[in-house]
């Protein structure tokens, strides 16, 4: 069986909107930006990941940078079947030595089943084998550290790039739950808005980012807060490219609309939780998982809003692939959780 087993890999993937993460053998083996860069004249394939991400609004007329996936879901297939053949080539040089490819993908909860088929078939065309779906929020949970078998209502709110996931699940599945298009990249987008209205500066998604990390945050009564954050942009009054510091005192005017949005969808799934669920959830409280938990002060003012105890993970970022990682090296135990390709 050993030997038979050395011609086999086992990849569990995080095909994330923001970022793909891979887990092999327990193992996270890549940790890429979700984009990839192609040769308009060739439709070839020039870089993938980070690579493509230092090209990313930067590129000339020849050279195009394409994020496959949008809200959690593929958008551009040829794209996401390139992206990910290349990411899996990242771990291994000899990947045609290996004859059987198995692999568990994390979806969102909200996806549809057209949505489902497009993850499917871009399986398909990297020649996996074995192909299974596992939602956000139970691999998140997982990955947490949480007992999904247990007659206990537990509240996630998974808040990734393109997605955010909220679920109460108990008893090995998800009793109800809510899939919002509000996340990190809306949030992003919010801070290239609110630059471009309040400072006359045009900025880059790229530079946004860096805002969102370095100065983000979701309340203004920060025990830590950060120091102003230096950006460069070009002046639309001038055209002059020019420098702006920052405050973090303005990202939480520019992120509120979005993470009211999220506070709304963490209370309609509150409010459709059975009482039973209620009453565990009152002692067990709220878990984040996704980048967004990152954001300074938005535990704190997800507590204010519901009066709930919110936890945090030590690494929210590989809350979800940790998960998807435990359902794949235990199919057997947790093969209620995955869907198996059906068609």
């Amino acid at each position: 069986m050993k030997f038979f087993s050395f011609f086999k890999q086992e990849l569990a993937i995080d095909l994330g909107t923001a970022n793909t993460l891979i887990i092999q053998n327990g193992k996270i083996v890549v940790d890429e930006p979700s984009i990839v860069a192609i040769d308009r004249l060739t439709g070839e394939t020039i870089a993938v990941g980070s690579k493509a991400l230092q090209m990313h609004e930067k590129t000339h007329k020849n050279i195009e940078t394409i994020k496959p996936l949008k809200d959690g879901v593929i958008a551009d297939f040829q794209a996401a079947e390139n992206m990910i053949k290349g990411m899996i080539d990242m771990i291994n040089t000899r990947r045609h030595f290996f004859s059987h490819l198995k692999m568990v993908i994390c979806i969102p909860s909200g996806i549809t089943e057209v949505e489902k088929r497009a993850v499917f078939d871009s399986a398909d065309h990297v020649d996996s084998k074995e192909t299974f779906l596992i939602h956000e929020p139970m691999a998140s949970a997982l990955g947490i550290g949480l007992d999904v078998e247990a007659p206990i209502g537990n509240l996630i709110v998974d808040i990734g790039g393109g997605t955010t996931e909220i679920a109460v699940i108990a008893l090995s599945g998800i009793v109800c739950a809510q899939s919002i298009r509000t996340a990190g990249n809306e949030f992003t987008e919010d801070i290239m808005s609110y630059m471009k209205t309040e400072h006359n500066l045009l900025i880059g998604e790229k530079t946004a980012e860096l805002i969102k990390i370095h100065a983000g945050s979701a309340i203004l009564n920060l025990d830590d807060p950060p120091e102003p954050y230096p950006i460069n942009g070009r002046d639309l009054m001038t055209g002059i490219p020019k420098r702006v510091f920052v405050r973090y005192e303005e990202t939480v005017g520019a992120l509120d609309k979005s993470i009211s949005k999220i506070e709304t969808a963490v209370l309609r799934t509150l409010e459709d939780t059975p009482p039973e669920l209620s009453s565990d959830i009152y002692k067990t409280g709220i878990y984040l998982s996704g980048g967004g938990a990152l954001l300074r002060g938005l535990a704190q003012r997800l507590k204010d809003k519901t009066k709930l105890e919110v936890h945090i993970p030590d690494e929210p970022l590989l809350a979800v692939v940790r998960g998807t990682g435990l359902a794949l090296a235990n199919s057997d135990k947790f093969s209620f959780l995955i869907s198996r390709k059906n068609y």
